[in-house]
């Protein structure tokens, strides 16, 4: 009994009133005396009463919830996300649930679940690696409920997306690279069926092509853009007949692996082989040699998913179309891929 929760009916019980005079009580209802308003109150905190907002909003059709499902929650993008997220949203009188993928299309779908049968009032997502089916997330669209996708979705889902130009991403760092003098230039990306790692795989060949590089298939690695599978990736690289003298890599952890691994072996960065990062993660300004990497304005697209979300509840009316917001990236340029 010492762990069971108290009730309205606990506190009518111990009042001798009906269950609905408490209930008007705690709203401060003014068909209620101010007598019993307190002896209510007193009754409620000798018990320990907590009130249940959420059946509360959930009665009026409304949690005030937003779901916000991430791939992970130790990076720095989708931390500051989830932040700017938040921020906007509170200020609004909604506060979010955060959920994360850990990159696994499973538990992605059980997110989806426990947001769905939470009841909140809309989902702001980015996709895990492994998702290609897009079923779940037409599950939330036919359920009514908005849906905004950042940094990762698919045009498929004909939903509102924000993120940055992944494709000019990777034109900016291999304009770059060969500002530099590098002739062959390697990239360890994500997985093509990711539209975000296509495009920045598209973006990778197209300005290689541009400049007539060599486009060899083995300079070309597809990956989990772990710190781990970066080490993997730049050893594969090294053990090539004719070595890449720079390599782009689409995610900072993956990067700091492959940095690892070119110290290991008494390789020089960038004079040897430059490298690039995608993220700018805070640790890349603080490795030896400081890390470029691509600033994916965080902060703003953060504000602009919630903004999003706050359009459908304004404007009920407002149908699910694919309104894409892209942002501009802009290339940090560190000591990694500055040949001097």
């Amino acid at each position: 009994m010492a762990n069971k929760k108290t009730t309205i009916k606990d506190i009518a019980n111990a009042l001798s009133i009906s269950t609905a005079a408490v209930s008007k009580a705690l709203h401060d209802d003014s068909r209620i005396s101010i007598k019993t308003k307190e002896a209510v109150r007193k009754v409620a905190k000798d018990l320990n009463y907590q009130p249940n907002h959420l059946a509360s909003a959930l009665r009026r059709g409304k949690s005030n919830l937003v779901g916000v499902i991430v791939p992970r929650t130790n990076s720095n993008f989708f931390s500051s996300v989830i932040q700017n997220i938040e921020e906007v949203l509170n200020k609004k009188g909604y506060n979010i649930i955060i959920t994360q993928s850990n990159e696994s299309y499973q538990k992605e779908c059980r997110n989806i679940d426990t947001l769905l049968f939470t009841q909140v009032d809309g989902i702001i997502a980015s996709m895990a690696n492994e998702t290609t089916n897009l079923e779940y997330f037409e599950k939330i669209k036919s359920k009514g409920i908005p849906l905004i996708l950042f940094d990762r979705g698919e045009n498929d889902l004909n939903v509102d997306y924000i993120g940055i130009n992944d494709y000019d991403s990777s034109h900016i760092i291999i304009e770059h690279l060969i500002e530099q003098g590098c002739k062959r230039i390697a990239h360890i990306g994500g997985y093509r069926h990711t539209r975000i790692f296509n495009n920045r795989i598209r973006g990778y060949i197209d300005a290689i092509k541009k400049h007539n590089l060599p486009t060899d298939d083995e300079l070309l690695i597809e990956s989990s853009l772990t710190t781990e599978d970066g080490r993997k990736k730049m050893q594969q690289l090294l053990d090539l007949k004719e070595r890449p003298d720079a390599i782009y890599v689409a995610s900072d952890y993956a990067a700091l692996g492959a940095l690892q691994v070119l110290q290991e072996n008494n390789i020089k960065v960038p004079n040897e082989i430059a490298l690039v990062g995608f993220g700018d993660e805070p640790f890349t300004a603080m490795l030896t040699p400081t890390l470029s990497s691509i600033n994916q304005h965080s902060e703003e697209i953060g504000k602009l998913a919630a903004e999003t979300f706050l359009k459908h509840v304004d404007t009920e009316d407002l149908k699910q179309t694919l309104d894409k917001q892209i942002l501009q990236a802009e290339l940090i340029i560190r000591d990694s891929s500055k040949i001097y």
